[in-house]
């Protein structure tokens, strides 16, 4: 396991390789998602032990909960006699990702699992103990099982928290036709959950993202998946890039999402706007563009980081938005529209003339057609902000050096047009 260290989200620092994986006999053949809790003077990091070679499978189980302590996090030392497994009545298959954390509302050290009940139904089961360093825990009821409408595989990376008057898990799903991170609301931390009307964080690209804290703000961290083949026309992948959200509770409790401030200070050179051409019918005042149906204005090459923003009246039939990575032709690229008629956002790959669906994301708590746009590039990684509401998060080959344009497929306008550079 790796270690990086930021105190804005803007600079990090890599601390180096922290704990090794094991070797092909031990448990930790290969080393998975964990959580960090502090006793005392000492830290106490619980990761996830994964080894499927056949030999270490014939007797022993594919996944266990691991530990390392160390005083100082650069220096851990494993717990070699610490091992948790699937208790009597899970499946010892898939028992991952351990969530810990101090809830003072009982006094207890919880911890959450990602695990399947033997008849395969996924829960995010509890163990507890008033004492970490005994290496004694007690195994609970599950805080959460899958609905028989959601029918989930796994509930990955749990994790919870509490934010005002609420409690919030979250987790990652990757097998259902709405894949990405999730998340419910409770009064208690043993539930019961309520689903919101939109359970998801970013769209299906986001996974495995975790919340922390610095006791002020709240931030989910997670991975955009990467591509196979590495091209716009390539299938999502496993494991990806880190990206940040803050996050924002509203009134009704439900929770949303803007760019974390800092980010606004790595932008600090603004650029030209420069029109390449224009498509249709398009008329320009100073920054801003006023489309007719079916129209497009084309600009210049973007760099390696870039800040876009601009403000969309949109046409509440049509599709508007903007379109990355574009040949001179304009028939490749990759297509970010708002569709406020099917209440989402959605990207599409453009392919030689054809658009093929790659990921979508509901336009929820934000009325009217009126969007306040921010997106975030960074090589190939993508990330639209509206409003401070949402965030949908893409992966997005050949953006740099490419052209990039504004389209709406019905009349629409887009003002305060910035682009900024580092």
């Amino acid at each position: 396991m790796h270690s990086f260290e930021t105190t804005n989200f803007k600079d990090f620092t890599y601390q180096g390789r922290q704990i090794l994986y094991g070797t092909a006999s031990e448990p930790d053949f290969g080393v998975g998602t964990g959580s960090l809790v502090k006793v005392g003077s000492t830290y106490f990091y619980y990761y996830t032990g994964h080894n499927e070679i056949a030999s270490f499978l014939a007797g022993n189980p594919r996944e266990s909960v691991l530990l390392a302590t160390s005083t100082d996090m650069k220096n851990w030392t494993k717990v070699k006699n610490f091992k948790i497994t699937a208790p009597a009545g899970y499946y010892d298959y898939e028992f991952r990702d351990p969530h810990v954390l101090f809830n003072a509302e009982d006094g207890k050290y919880w911890m959450l699992v990602s695990a399947q009940t033997s008849a395969k139904k996924a829960v995010v089961l509890k163990f507890t103990t008033t004492n970490p360093a005994s290496g004694n825990w007690t195994v609970e009821n599950p805080i959460y099982t899958t609905t028989s409408s959601e029918n989930y595989i796994m509930l990955e990376c749990p994790d919870l928290f509490k934010m005002g008057n609420y409690w919030y898990l979250v987790f990652s799903e990757n097998w259902s036709n709405n894949t990405g991170t999730h998340y419910r609301i409770g009064t208690s931390p043993n539930g019961p959950w309520t689903t919101p009307a939109n359970d998801r964080l970013d769209g299906s690209y986001l996974y495995a993202a975790k919340t922390v804290s610095d006791n002020a703000n709240r931030y989910l961290v997670g991975w955009t998946a990467r591509k196979v083949p590495e091209s716009n026309t390539g299938g999502k992948d496993w494991a990806g890039n880190l990206v940040a959200h803050q996050l924002v509770q509203n009134q009704d409790g439900t929770l949303a999402v803007k760019p974390i401030s800092t980010l606004q200070s790595v932008f600090g050179q603004s650029a030209s706007l420069s029109v390449d051409k224009i498509i249709g019918n398009a008329s320009q005042n100073g920054n801003g563009f006023n489309l007719s149906a079916n129209s497009q204005v084309m600009f210049g090459k973007l760099q390696k980081a870039n800040q876009i923003s601009f403000t969309l009246n949109a046409y509440a039939n049509g599709k508007s938005g903007l379109i990355l990575a574009q040949d001179n032709e304009g028939k490749n690229g990759f297509k970010i529209a708002f569709e406020p008629s099917s209440n989402r956002i959605a990207s599409y790959v453009m392919n030689g003339g054809s658009e093929d669906f790659a990921n979508a994301y509901p336009l929820s708590g934000i009325s009217g057609t009126n969007y306040n746009v921010t997106v975030f590039i960074s090589n190939d990684v993508c990330v639209v902000y509206v409003n401070d509401k949402l965030a949908f998060s893409n992966r997005v080959y050949d953006v740099v050096n490419k052209k990039w344009s504004i389209f709406g497929s019905s009349d629409s306008s887009f003002s305060n047009i910035n682009v900024k550079n580092p």
